[in-house]
Protein backbone atom coordinates (compact mmCIF):
# COMPACT_ATOMS: atom_id res chain seq x y z
CA UNK A 1 0.00 0.00 0.00
CA UNK A 2 1.20 3.21 -1.11
CA UNK A 3 0.54 5.94 2.06
CA UNK A 4 0.38 10.00 1.06
CA UNK A 5 -0.56 13.00 3.28
CA UNK A 6 -3.64 13.97 0.59
CA UNK A 7 -4.93 11.84 -1.56
CA UNK A 8 -6.81 13.42 -4.61
CA UNK A 9 -9.21 11.35 -7.03
CA UNK A 10 -9.95 13.57 -10.29
CA UNK A 11 -6.96 14.67 -12.49
CA UNK A 12 -9.23 18.03 -13.58
CA UNK A 13 -8.68 21.25 -12.68
CA UNK A 14 -9.89 20.58 -8.72
CA UNK A 15 -8.12 17.61 -8.70
CA UNK A 16 -4.54 18.84 -10.45
CA UNK A 17 -4.87 22.35 -8.59
CA UNK A 18 -5.52 21.00 -5.07
CA UNK A 19 -2.52 18.08 -5.63
CA UNK A 20 0.07 21.27 -6.79
CA UNK A 21 -1.46 23.23 -3.66
CA UNK A 22 -0.88 20.89 -1.56
CA UNK A 23 2.89 19.85 -2.59
CA UNK A 24 3.55 22.87 -2.71
CA UNK A 25 3.08 23.11 0.89
CA UNK A 26 5.68 20.17 1.65
CA UNK A 27 2.84 17.38 1.55
CA UNK A 28 2.87 13.91 0.40
CA UNK A 29 0.06 13.52 -2.46
CA UNK A 30 -0.78 11.01 -4.52
CA UNK A 31 -3.31 11.94 -7.75
CA UNK A 32 -5.40 9.12 -9.50
CA UNK A 33 -6.64 9.71 -12.77
CA UNK A 34 -8.57 7.60 -15.35
CA UNK A 35 -8.35 9.40 -18.45
CA UNK A 36 -5.61 12.34 -19.09
CA UNK A 37 -4.69 14.92 -16.65
CA UNK A 38 -6.50 18.09 -16.93
CA UNK A 39 -9.72 16.44 -16.99
CA UNK A 40 -12.96 17.81 -19.19
CA UNK A 41 -11.98 21.24 -19.18
CA UNK A 42 -8.18 20.62 -20.45
CA UNK A 43 -9.28 18.06 -22.98
CA UNK A 44 -12.92 18.48 -24.14
CA UNK A 45 -14.14 22.15 -22.96
CA UNK A 46 -13.22 24.83 -22.39
CA UNK A 47 -9.41 24.82 -23.96
CA UNK A 48 -10.32 23.04 -27.15
CA UNK A 49 -13.28 25.04 -27.60
CA UNK A 50 -11.19 28.11 -27.61
CA UNK A 51 -8.82 26.90 -29.86
CA UNK A 52 -11.48 26.33 -32.47
CA UNK A 53 -13.39 29.38 -31.54
CA UNK A 54 -10.58 31.72 -32.33
CA UNK A 55 -9.35 29.73 -35.65
CA UNK A 56 -13.71 30.62 -36.73
CA UNK A 57 -13.06 34.06 -35.34
CA UNK A 58 -9.85 34.48 -37.86
CA UNK A 59 -12.15 33.33 -40.91
CA UNK A 60 -14.52 35.71 -40.03
CA UNK A 61 -12.46 38.36 -39.64
CA UNK A 62 -10.75 37.54 -42.94
CA UNK A 63 -14.02 37.43 -44.87
CA UNK A 64 -15.09 40.44 -43.84
CA UNK A 65 -12.09 42.27 -43.31
CA UNK A 66 -12.79 45.07 -46.67
CA UNK A 67 -14.93 47.22 -44.15
CA UNK A 68 -11.08 48.02 -42.29
CA UNK A 69 -10.15 48.52 -45.45
CA UNK A 70 -8.49 45.18 -45.99
CA UNK A 71 -8.84 43.30 -48.81
CA UNK A 72 -8.65 39.26 -48.86
CA UNK A 73 -8.98 36.69 -51.38
CA UNK A 74 -9.71 33.12 -51.28
CA UNK A 75 -10.48 33.03 -47.57
CA UNK A 76 -10.74 29.13 -46.87
CA UNK A 77 -10.88 27.44 -43.76
CA UNK A 78 -9.28 23.98 -43.17
CA UNK A 79 -11.19 22.40 -40.53
CA UNK A 80 -9.02 19.89 -40.06
CA UNK A 81 -5.76 21.85 -39.40
CA UNK A 82 -8.03 23.77 -36.47
CA UNK A 83 -8.79 20.42 -34.98
CA UNK A 84 -4.73 19.52 -35.62
CA UNK A 85 -3.76 22.91 -33.84
CA UNK A 86 -6.62 22.26 -31.04
CA UNK A 87 -4.70 18.89 -30.42
CA UNK A 88 -1.67 20.27 -30.62
CA UNK A 89 -2.35 22.92 -28.11
CA UNK A 90 -4.31 20.37 -25.91
CA UNK A 91 -0.70 18.30 -26.11
CA UNK A 92 1.23 21.24 -24.67
CA UNK A 93 -0.94 21.96 -21.68
CA UNK A 94 -2.16 18.29 -20.57
CA UNK A 95 2.67 17.74 -20.67
CA UNK A 96 2.17 21.24 -18.32
CA UNK A 97 0.00 19.98 -16.00
CA UNK A 98 2.28 16.91 -15.76
CA UNK A 99 5.24 18.81 -15.20
CA UNK A 100 3.83 20.77 -12.81
CA UNK A 101 3.27 17.48 -10.65
CA UNK A 102 6.62 16.39 -11.20
CA UNK A 103 7.94 19.26 -9.88
CA UNK A 104 5.61 19.14 -6.92
CA UNK A 105 6.48 15.74 -6.37
CA UNK A 106 2.81 14.62 -6.83
CA UNK A 107 3.09 10.62 -7.33
CA UNK A 108 0.37 10.46 -10.58
CA UNK A 109 -1.49 7.01 -10.98
CA UNK A 110 -3.08 6.87 -14.55
CA UNK A 111 -5.71 4.11 -13.32
CA UNK A 112 -9.65 3.97 -12.24
CA UNK A 113 -9.86 4.70 -8.63
CA UNK A 114 -12.71 3.18 -6.44
CA UNK A 115 -12.95 4.37 -2.68
CA UNK A 116 -12.26 1.37 -0.42
CA UNK A 117 -13.19 3.01 2.84
CA UNK A 118 -11.45 4.14 5.59
CA UNK A 119 -9.20 1.96 7.43
CA UNK A 120 -6.18 2.39 10.14
CA UNK A 121 -4.01 3.77 7.10
CA UNK A 122 -6.22 6.57 6.54
CA UNK A 123 -9.01 6.48 3.23
CA UNK A 124 -8.16 3.73 0.65
CA UNK A 125 -8.49 4.35 -2.99
CA UNK A 126 -8.16 1.10 -5.14
CA UNK A 127 -6.36 1.93 -8.74
CA UNK A 128 -4.56 0.13 -11.40
CA UNK A 129 -4.14 -3.01 -8.54
CA UNK A 130 -2.57 -1.08 -5.92
CA UNK A 131 -3.94 0.17 -3.27
CA UNK A 132 -3.49 3.88 -1.61
CA UNK A 133 -4.15 5.46 1.22
CA UNK A 134 -4.12 9.03 2.78
CA UNK A 135 -5.12 10.72 5.88
CA UNK A 136 -7.22 13.27 3.78
CA UNK A 137 -8.99 12.08 0.36
CA UNK A 138 -9.89 15.20 -1.78
CA UNK A 139 -12.75 14.20 -4.48
CA UNK A 140 -12.64 15.86 -7.61
CA UNK A 141 -14.07 13.09 -10.23
CA UNK A 142 -15.79 15.81 -12.00
CA UNK A 143 -19.31 15.75 -14.25
CA UNK A 144 -20.34 13.98 -17.33
CA UNK A 145 -23.02 15.40 -19.68
CA UNK A 146 -26.70 14.84 -19.10
CA UNK A 147 -28.74 11.96 -21.79
CA UNK A 148 -32.06 12.23 -20.91
CA UNK A 149 -34.40 9.49 -21.46
CA UNK A 150 -35.76 11.10 -25.08
CA UNK A 151 -36.42 7.98 -27.19
CA UNK A 152 -33.35 7.49 -29.84
CA UNK A 153 -31.07 9.60 -28.18
CA UNK A 154 -29.14 6.62 -26.42
CA UNK A 155 -28.83 4.95 -29.81
CA UNK A 156 -28.05 7.81 -31.34
CA UNK A 157 -25.08 8.28 -29.18
CA UNK A 158 -24.29 5.14 -29.79
CA UNK A 159 -24.38 4.75 -33.55
CA UNK A 160 -22.33 7.75 -33.47
CA UNK A 161 -24.85 10.41 -35.34
CA UNK A 162 -25.42 12.24 -31.40
CA UNK A 163 -22.37 13.40 -30.06
CA UNK A 164 -21.34 15.19 -26.76
CA UNK A 165 -18.68 17.93 -26.40
CA UNK A 166 -16.09 15.30 -26.09
CA UNK A 167 -16.77 13.57 -29.49
CA UNK A 168 -17.48 16.61 -31.62
CA UNK A 169 -14.27 18.26 -30.69
CA UNK A 170 -12.57 16.16 -32.42
CA UNK A 171 -14.89 15.71 -35.24
CA UNK A 172 -12.07 15.46 -38.50
CA UNK A 173 -15.03 16.19 -41.12
CA UNK A 174 -17.33 18.83 -40.94
CA UNK A 175 -21.24 17.99 -41.13
CA UNK A 176 -23.82 18.99 -43.70
CA UNK A 177 -26.16 20.20 -41.30
CA UNK A 178 -25.97 20.12 -37.39
CA UNK A 179 -28.79 20.17 -34.99
CA UNK A 180 -28.11 21.40 -31.33
CA UNK A 181 -30.00 19.98 -28.51
CA UNK A 182 -29.49 22.30 -25.96
CA UNK A 183 -29.37 26.45 -25.93
CA UNK A 184 -26.54 26.15 -22.85
CA UNK A 185 -23.31 27.86 -23.40
CA UNK A 186 -21.34 24.53 -24.38
CA UNK A 187 -24.66 24.51 -27.49
CA UNK A 188 -24.02 28.09 -28.25
CA UNK A 189 -20.16 27.93 -28.54
CA UNK A 190 -20.28 24.93 -30.71
CA UNK A 191 -23.07 25.90 -32.69
CA UNK A 192 -21.47 29.21 -33.12
CA UNK A 193 -18.27 27.32 -34.26
CA UNK A 194 -19.76 25.78 -36.75
CA UNK A 195 -22.09 28.48 -38.28
CA UNK A 196 -19.23 30.96 -38.59
CA UNK A 197 -17.42 28.76 -40.74
CA UNK A 198 -20.52 27.88 -42.78
CA UNK A 199 -22.49 24.57 -41.69
CA UNK A 200 -26.32 24.97 -41.53
CA UNK A 201 -26.94 25.22 -37.38
CA UNK A 202 -29.92 24.72 -35.85
CA UNK A 203 -30.11 24.95 -32.11
CA UNK A 204 -33.33 23.99 -29.86
CA UNK A 205 -33.80 24.76 -26.51
CA UNK A 206 -36.79 24.52 -23.93
CA UNK A 207 -36.30 28.03 -22.49
CA UNK A 208 -37.66 31.07 -24.01
CA UNK A 209 -34.35 32.31 -24.32
CA UNK A 210 -30.64 31.17 -25.07
CA UNK A 211 -27.61 31.39 -22.69
CA UNK A 212 -29.42 29.48 -19.26
CA UNK A 213 -28.53 32.24 -16.45
CA UNK A 214 -27.71 34.96 -18.44
CA UNK A 215 -29.05 38.28 -17.88
CA UNK A 216 -32.22 38.56 -19.98
CA UNK A 217 -31.32 41.65 -22.35
CA UNK A 218 -27.90 40.10 -23.01
CA UNK A 219 -29.40 36.98 -24.04
CA UNK A 220 -31.25 38.88 -26.29
CA UNK A 221 -28.81 40.67 -28.00
CA UNK A 222 -26.91 37.77 -28.03
CA UNK A 223 -29.13 35.81 -30.07
CA UNK A 224 -29.74 38.42 -32.98
CA UNK A 225 -26.03 38.34 -33.52
CA UNK A 226 -26.22 34.57 -33.89
CA UNK A 227 -28.90 35.23 -36.12
CA UNK A 228 -26.92 37.21 -38.43
CA UNK A 229 -24.66 34.09 -38.65
CA UNK A 230 -27.13 32.02 -39.88
CA UNK A 231 -27.96 29.59 -37.20
CA UNK A 232 -31.58 28.86 -36.79
CA UNK A 233 -32.71 28.63 -33.12
CA UNK A 234 -36.32 26.64 -32.03
CA UNK A 235 -37.29 28.19 -29.01
CA UNK A 236 -39.82 27.20 -26.73
CA UNK A 237 -39.70 23.53 -28.04
CA UNK A 238 -39.20 20.28 -26.35
CA UNK A 239 -37.08 17.43 -28.34
CA UNK A 240 -39.45 14.52 -28.72
CA UNK A 241 -37.56 11.78 -30.08
CA UNK A 242 -33.69 11.39 -32.52
CA UNK A 243 -34.55 9.31 -35.26
CA UNK A 244 -33.02 8.92 -38.68
CA UNK A 245 -30.69 11.81 -39.67
CA UNK A 246 -33.01 14.10 -37.65
CA UNK A 247 -34.57 15.35 -34.40
CA UNK A 248 -38.18 15.39 -33.41
CA UNK A 249 -39.39 18.36 -31.35
CA UNK A 250 -42.67 19.80 -30.13
CA UNK A 251 -43.40 23.65 -31.09
CA UNK A 252 -46.93 24.76 -29.53
CA UNK A 253 -47.91 21.61 -29.69
CA UNK A 254 -47.31 20.68 -32.76
CA UNK A 255 -44.56 17.88 -33.63
CA UNK A 256 -41.64 19.31 -35.93
CA UNK A 257 -38.77 17.63 -37.76
CA UNK A 258 -35.05 19.08 -37.85
CA UNK A 259 -32.66 17.05 -40.35
CA UNK A 260 -29.28 16.67 -39.60
CA UNK A 261 -26.29 14.25 -40.42
CA UNK A 262 -24.67 15.36 -37.17
CA UNK A 263 -26.76 16.00 -33.69
CA UNK A 264 -25.03 17.93 -30.54
CA UNK A 265 -26.70 16.60 -27.32
CA UNK A 266 -25.31 19.67 -24.73
CA UNK A 267 -28.34 19.61 -22.31
CA UNK A 268 -26.32 19.90 -19.03
CA UNK A 269 -23.91 18.36 -16.99
CA UNK A 270 -24.55 15.94 -14.09
CA UNK A 271 -21.82 15.40 -11.55
CA UNK A 272 -19.86 12.11 -11.86
CA UNK A 273 -20.36 10.23 -8.56
CA UNK A 274 -21.10 6.61 -10.50
CA UNK A 275 -18.78 3.69 -10.19
CA UNK A 276 -16.49 5.26 -7.59
CA UNK A 277 -17.02 3.47 -4.49
CA UNK A 278 -18.32 6.64 -2.89
CA UNK A 279 -20.87 5.10 -1.02
CA UNK A 280 -18.35 2.84 0.95
CA UNK A 281 -17.52 6.32 2.83
CA UNK A 282 -21.46 7.70 3.59
CA UNK A 283 -21.31 10.61 2.03
CA UNK A 284 -24.20 12.99 1.74
CA UNK A 285 -25.57 13.61 -1.35
CA UNK A 286 -28.23 15.48 -2.55
CA UNK A 287 -29.66 15.90 -6.36
CA UNK A 288 -26.73 13.29 -7.49
CA UNK A 289 -24.21 15.89 -5.97
CA UNK A 290 -21.49 15.91 -2.99
CA UNK A 291 -22.99 18.07 -0.44
CA UNK A 292 -19.81 20.06 0.64
CA UNK A 293 -19.81 23.30 3.58
CA UNK A 294 -18.01 26.11 3.13
CA UNK A 295 -14.61 24.82 3.47
CA UNK A 296 -15.33 21.79 0.93
CA UNK A 297 -15.76 19.50 4.09
CA UNK A 298 -18.01 16.93 3.31
CA UNK A 299 -20.10 15.24 6.08
CA UNK A 300 -16.87 12.68 6.72
CA UNK A 301 -14.46 14.65 8.64
CA UNK A 302 -11.04 14.24 6.23
CA UNK A 303 -13.17 13.77 2.78
CA UNK A 304 -13.55 17.35 0.51
CA UNK A 305 -14.86 17.66 -2.54
CA UNK A 306 -14.04 20.32 -5.33
CA UNK A 307 -15.27 21.20 -8.51
CA UNK A 308 -18.42 19.91 -10.63
CA UNK A 309 -19.11 16.99 -8.11
CA UNK A 310 -20.35 18.84 -5.94
CA UNK A 311 -22.89 20.45 -8.29
CA UNK A 312 -22.44 24.08 -6.95
CA UNK A 313 -20.99 26.09 -10.06
CA UNK A 314 -19.80 24.19 -12.90
CA UNK A 315 -16.77 26.28 -14.31
CA UNK A 316 -13.25 25.23 -14.11
CA UNK A 317 -12.31 28.62 -12.06
CA UNK A 318 -14.78 27.50 -9.71
CA UNK A 319 -13.21 24.28 -9.20
CA UNK A 320 -9.69 26.03 -8.65
CA UNK A 321 -10.91 27.98 -5.86
CA UNK A 322 -12.15 26.09 -4.26
CA UNK A 323 -9.39 23.30 -4.42
CA UNK A 324 -7.92 26.17 -2.47
CA UNK A 325 -9.89 26.77 0.04
CA UNK A 326 -9.98 22.72 0.92
CA UNK A 327 -5.97 22.54 0.88
CA UNK A 328 -5.76 25.31 2.88
CA UNK A 329 -8.36 23.83 5.21
CA UNK A 330 -6.12 20.79 5.08
CA UNK A 331 -3.47 23.19 6.15
CA UNK A 332 -4.94 24.76 8.79
CA UNK A 333 -5.16 28.26 7.31
CA UNK A 334 -8.38 30.99 7.50
CA UNK A 335 -9.76 30.35 4.44
CA UNK A 336 -13.33 29.73 3.19
CA UNK A 337 -15.39 29.66 -0.52
CA UNK A 338 -18.01 32.03 -1.41
CA UNK A 339 -19.71 31.69 -4.40
CA UNK A 340 -21.14 35.35 -5.16
CA UNK A 341 -18.81 37.10 -7.02
CA UNK A 342 -17.47 34.11 -9.67
CA UNK A 343 -17.40 35.19 -13.07
CA UNK A 344 -18.74 33.56 -16.01
CA UNK A 345 -18.00 33.86 -19.64
CA UNK A 346 -19.43 32.68 -23.65
CA UNK A 347 -16.71 32.97 -25.90
CA UNK A 348 -18.48 33.42 -28.79
CA UNK A 349 -18.01 36.81 -31.04
CA UNK A 350 -19.45 38.97 -29.89
CA UNK A 351 -18.15 37.87 -25.94
CA UNK A 352 -20.51 37.41 -23.30
CA UNK A 353 -19.32 38.32 -19.80
CA UNK A 354 -21.23 38.55 -16.04
CA UNK A 355 -20.32 38.24 -12.93
CA UNK A 356 -22.51 38.55 -9.73
CA UNK A 357 -26.58 39.05 -9.90
CA UNK A 358 -29.09 40.36 -12.41
CA UNK A 359 -31.53 42.53 -11.80
CA UNK A 360 -34.43 39.79 -11.43
CA UNK A 361 -32.37 37.66 -9.06
CA UNK A 362 -31.28 40.54 -6.65
CA UNK A 363 -34.57 41.61 -6.69
CA UNK A 364 -35.74 38.09 -5.81
CA UNK A 365 -33.35 37.79 -2.94
CA UNK A 366 -35.03 40.93 -1.47
CA UNK A 367 -31.99 43.36 -2.76
CA UNK A 368 -32.77 46.92 -3.58
CA UNK A 369 -31.17 47.49 -6.27
CA UNK A 370 -31.01 49.50 -9.59
CA UNK A 371 -29.81 48.87 -12.96
CA UNK A 372 -27.73 51.37 -15.31
CA UNK A 373 -26.90 50.83 -19.04
CA UNK A 374 -24.45 51.41 -21.47
CA UNK A 375 -23.89 51.67 -25.08
CA UNK A 376 -20.24 49.72 -26.17
CA UNK A 377 -19.87 52.65 -28.35
CA UNK A 378 -19.04 54.84 -25.67
CA UNK A 379 -15.59 53.04 -25.57
CA UNK A 380 -13.23 54.60 -28.36
CA UNK A 381 -11.32 51.60 -28.86
CA UNK A 382 -14.43 49.16 -29.20
CA UNK A 383 -15.83 52.20 -31.59
CA UNK A 384 -12.92 51.96 -33.54
CA UNK A 385 -12.50 48.05 -33.82
CA UNK A 386 -16.06 46.95 -34.19
CA UNK A 387 -18.43 47.67 -36.97
CA UNK A 388 -21.62 47.62 -36.54
CA UNK A 389 -21.60 46.73 -33.33
CA UNK A 390 -24.33 46.50 -30.32
CA UNK A 391 -22.63 45.09 -27.21
CA UNK A 392 -23.72 47.01 -23.77
CA UNK A 393 -22.22 47.22 -20.08
CA UNK A 394 -25.26 46.59 -17.40
CA UNK A 395 -24.52 47.03 -13.81
CA UNK A 396 -26.40 46.17 -11.02
CA UNK A 397 -26.36 48.27 -8.06
CA UNK A 398 -27.43 47.61 -4.70
CA UNK A 399 -29.17 51.40 -3.27
CA UNK A 400 -28.84 50.78 0.44
CA UNK A 401 -24.77 49.75 0.17
CA UNK A 402 -24.30 51.78 -3.09
CA UNK A 403 -22.16 48.81 -3.97
CA UNK A 404 -21.73 46.77 -6.85
CA UNK A 405 -23.83 43.58 -6.92
CA UNK A 406 -24.06 42.50 -10.55
CA UNK A 407 -22.15 43.59 -13.95
CA UNK A 408 -22.85 41.96 -17.43
CA UNK A 409 -21.47 42.62 -20.50
CA UNK A 410 -21.43 41.74 -23.78
CA UNK A 411 -19.19 42.40 -26.84
CA UNK A 412 -14.96 42.82 -27.55
CA UNK A 413 -12.51 41.73 -24.56
CA UNK A 414 -15.06 41.18 -21.80
CA UNK A 415 -13.96 37.71 -21.66
CA UNK A 416 -10.42 39.58 -20.21
CA UNK A 417 -12.36 42.41 -18.47
CA UNK A 418 -14.21 40.56 -16.18
CA UNK A 419 -11.70 39.88 -13.30
CA UNK A 420 -11.98 43.31 -12.70
CA UNK A 421 -15.48 43.61 -12.59
CA UNK A 422 -15.57 40.25 -10.62
CA UNK A 423 -12.98 42.05 -7.68
CA UNK A 424 -15.42 45.02 -7.85
CA UNK A 425 -18.61 42.95 -6.48
CA UNK A 426 -16.67 40.58 -4.45
CA UNK A 427 -14.83 43.62 -2.35
CA UNK A 428 -18.18 45.41 -1.72
CA UNK A 429 -16.38 48.89 -1.87
CA UNK A 430 -18.88 51.46 -2.65
CA UNK A 431 -19.73 52.84 -6.43
CA UNK A 432 -17.40 56.55 -5.62
CA UNK A 433 -14.45 54.01 -4.41
CA UNK A 434 -14.57 53.00 -7.61
CA UNK A 435 -15.19 55.99 -9.46
CA UNK A 436 -11.74 57.08 -8.95
CA UNK A 437 -10.17 54.59 -10.35
CA UNK A 438 -7.69 55.31 -13.09
CA UNK A 439 -8.49 52.94 -16.21
CA UNK A 440 -5.98 53.41 -19.31
CA UNK A 441 -7.24 55.08 -22.10
CA UNK A 442 -8.60 54.14 -25.23
CA UNK A 443 -9.28 50.63 -23.85
CA UNK A 444 -12.93 48.75 -23.79
CA UNK A 445 -12.57 48.02 -20.00
CA UNK A 446 -13.11 51.59 -19.61
CA UNK A 447 -17.09 51.13 -20.55
CA UNK A 448 -17.08 50.01 -17.03
CA UNK A 449 -16.15 54.08 -16.01
CA UNK A 450 -18.19 55.06 -18.03
CA UNK A 451 -21.36 52.96 -16.64
CA UNK A 452 -20.32 54.06 -13.19
CA UNK A 453 -20.80 57.69 -13.63
CA UNK A 454 -24.53 56.94 -15.06
CA UNK A 455 -25.35 55.85 -11.47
Amino acid sequence: MVKSDVLVLGGGPGGYLAAERAGQAGKSVTLIEKRALGGTCLNEGCIPSKALLNSAKLYEHALHSDVFGVTAENVKIDHAKVVARKDKVVKALVSGVGAKMSAHNVNVVMAEGVIQGKTADGFVVKAGGEEYAGDKLILACGSVPVVPPIPGLREGIESGFVMTNREILSLKTLPNKLVVIGGGVIGLEMASYFAMIGVPVTVIEMLDKIAGPTEREISQILLKNYKKKGIDFKLSCKVTGVGDNCVLYEEKGVEKKAEADVVLCSIGRRAFTQDIGIENLGVVMERGAVVTDDYMQTNVEGVYAVGDINGKLMLAHTAYREAEVAVNHILGKKDKMRYHAIPSVIYTNPEVASVGETEESAKAKGLEVKSVKVSMKFSGRYLAEVEKGDGICKLIVDTKKNCLVGVHMIGSYTSEMIYGAAMMVESEATVEYFKRLVFPHPTVCEIIREALFEI
